[in-house]
């Protein structure tokens, strides 16, 4: 089973490592590594953005992206927020929810984790659609990838004990995995029809990945 397999990587290597960096990282570098993988993130969720039709949500996510560019120090800080230009951040799965793409089975995947039908194409499109991959030369842009894969890290360290909990301290760890992944999801895209579904029939929509 993947959720196995992955629970089994995550005791042995991400969670010490997490632990590690937040542990040895001072905060605010951290908050500085956390803003640049938001910054570098930004000009894909512009993208799906326009895609959706969403144009008042892209064009906010432009001038966050220029106030943070400028006055945050090219992504190290985030001012934007302050200004009350939030992150409002945006994928293919999103996207293919907007175009009406059904959710499918819930999947847990080998490193990647939990996600959906919907959610698993949409992170494939998303690596082309990613404007970064095509601007920035290499090596450069694998450190912008080196930077996220970091964030996700402080993630995992920053919220060690609710991730504990489900993963080491939950009876299933699988069902509480996927409940967690799933309403988290859906309240993201508002998908108050799958919450239904869900509510009616908990297993309704699920599959171990394929």
């Amino acid at each position: 089973r993947h959720h196995e397999f992955n629970k089994k990587l995550d005791r042995a290597v991400v969670r010490p490592v997490a632990r590690t960096y937040v542990a040895v990282v001072p905060e605010g570098m951290r908050y500085n590594v956390s803003s640049f993988a938001d910054f570098l993130g930004t000009p894909s969720s512009i993208v799906n953005q326009i895609l959706q039709g969403d144009l008042s949500g892209a064009g906010r996510n432009t001038l966050r992206m220029a106030v943070n560019a400028t006055v945050g120090f090219g992504g190290i800080a985030d001012p934007a927020s302050e200004l009350g230009l939030t992150a409002d951040p945006s994928d293919f799965g999103e996207t293919l929810y907007v175009w009406g793409a059904p959710e499918g089975a819930y999947k847990e995947s080998l490193v990647t984790g939990p996600s959906t039908q919907r959610d698993s194409v949409g992170s494939i499109v998303d690596l082309f659609l990613d404007p970064v991959g095509y601007l920035v030369p290499a090596p450069q842009k694998y450190y912008g990838t080196a930077i996220r894969l970091t964030a996700k890290v402080g993630d995992r360290g920053q919220f060690s004990d609710t991730v504990d909990g489900i993963l080491y301290e939950s009876a299933d760890s699988y069902a509480q995995a996927r409940l967690m992944y799933l309403q988290n999801r859906r309240f993201e895209l508002g998908d108050t029809a799958a919450a239904a579904v869900e509510e009616a029939d908990p297993f309704a929509l699920d599959t171990e990945g394929f």
